[in-house]
């Protein structure tokens, strides 16, 4: 005999599934900290953030310190560090990775910088204003979306159980509840289906507003005294072929960091892909490329590509000595043409 009750553990899961995915969605659409748009206002290091994630952080980061004679570059991709004080966290954060010995290879040094957790803050605190999405957040939203399909394929087995089961009735079993269950399951995954790109609307015409044409961006905060703005402000917003730096030894040595650093994170993409036992912490993190999000939903603590969970010790999460992995950005150049939050 047909009976309804087969579909009990199936109907809970469906509806439990549909409502982790709805919270989750939610939960990556949070502001915490809502503010109007800062307009053409945002601190430099702020918009290279926002504009190519935290690759283009360190880039800018460290064109400034060379201007202003805080390290030395040569063509072969030798950072040398000279004297004066650090303008913030983030020149701090070069200095420290540098280390005593003063001198560091520019590849090796802008992974750890781009996991530093003053680069690391900076997305958070994006995020927080709803210029950028978690990434932690998203991967949670992708993997509660996935759960979804699964209890549907549960909905689906166990009406082909029942019709085994009870296929020496004289009734047929009626198929309007699973129908039903299936219909209600794949409207809920177009409603709850996750964000492809980490830059929100309100981080794209936050990222219009300081790029307009005809009006080059120089920002109001995050210049030492020894440099001028509009350099910077190009870097920030197009990246170092985009601005040019006029300096040919610096720009070679950044840009083969850069070809260095993206090869490094495709081959980690292989590779996470092609594992099956990476767990999904360890996913996302990778995922993020180097901007792993804050790991509490306040975004007040440290994020996890800093001393938490990715920390600096050897894990999935780690490509090589540095921490939080290498893999590839998920949003490529949706992220209104800079990669916005990208990771790049």
């Amino acid at each position: 005999m047909w009976h309804n009750t087969y579909f009990v553990v199936p109907t809970v899961l469906l509806m439990a599934a549909v409502l982790h995915a709805s919270q989750a969605k939610q939960l990556v659409k949070r502001v915490p900290q809502a503010k109007g748009l800062p307009g053409r206002g945002l601190p430099l290091l702020d918009a290279a953030f926002l504009a190519g994630g935290p690759g283009r952080v360190f880039d800018t980061a460290l064109v400034r310190m060379h201007q202003a004679g805080l390290v030395v570059v040569n063509r072969g991709g030798l950072v040398t560090l000279t004297t004066g004080r650090p303008y913030d966290a983030v020149d701090l954060a070069v200095i420290e990775a540098i280390g005593p010995g003063k001198q560091r290879e520019l590849a090796p040094l802008r992974r750890a910088v781009m996991r530093s957790a003053a680069v690391q803050e900076l997305g958070d605190k994006l995020a927080d204003r709803g210029l950028l999405r978690n990434p932690q957040r998203m991967a949670r939203a992708r993997a509660a979306h996935r759960r979804i399909w699964l209890a549907l394929l549960a909905v689906v087995l166990t009406t082909a159980l029942a019709y085994l089961l009870d296929r020496g009735d004289a009734e047929h079993p009626a198929l309007w509840f699973p129908l039903l269950l299936v219909a209600v399951g794949l409207v809920s995954l177009i409603a709850t289906r996750p964000f492809k790109s980490r830059i929100t609307p309100a981080g794209v015409r936050q990222l219009g507003l300081m790029s307009t044409a005809g009006n080059p961006w120089k920002p109001s905060a995050g210049l030492s005294s020894a440099n001028g703005g509009l350099l910077l402000g190009a870097v920030a917003l197009g990246g170092l072929t985009a601005a040019g730096l006029g300096d040919e030894e610096l720009q070679e040595a950044m840009l083969a960091a850069a070809a260095a650093d993206e090869q490094a994170r495709a081959m980690a993409a292989g590779s996470l892909s092609s594992s099956s036992s990476s767990s999904s912490s360890s996913s996302s993190c990778a995922g993020a490329a180097t901007w792993c999000g804050s790991s509490s939903d306040s975004g007040s603590s440290t994020s996890s590509c800093g001393s938490s969970s990715c920390g600096s010790s050897s894990s999935s999460c780690s490509s090589g000595s540095s921490s939080c992995g290498s893999s590839s950005s998920s949003c490529g150049s949706s992220c209104g043409g800079g990669g916005g939050g990208c990771g790049s």
